[in-house]
């Protein structure tokens, strides 16, 4: 899975085996695509692990997507 670079919003694009699936509004939406794609637990995965994730320009630590909703 790549996680494209932030928009002007701070929101990311996501992509998956070459198919855009979406944009990330907030970082939990990462496991939500990785659900989709069809990984199991993916509620544990950790969202920094290259072997899931790709991360392009910067890393959720970053910053670039707005925080959770409370």
């Amino acid at each position: 899975m790549i996680v494209c670079p932030p928009d002007d919003q701070g929101w990311r694009r996501v992509r998956y085996d070459g198919i855009a699936i979406g944009v990330a509004h907030h970082p939990a939406d990462i496991r939500v695509f990785l659900a989709a794609a069809g990984l199991e637990n993916a509620q544990d995965v950790d969202r920094t692990d290259p072997d899931f994730v790709e991360w392009r320009s910067a890393g959720p630590e970053a910053g670039s997507l707005p925080a959770e909703p409370p």
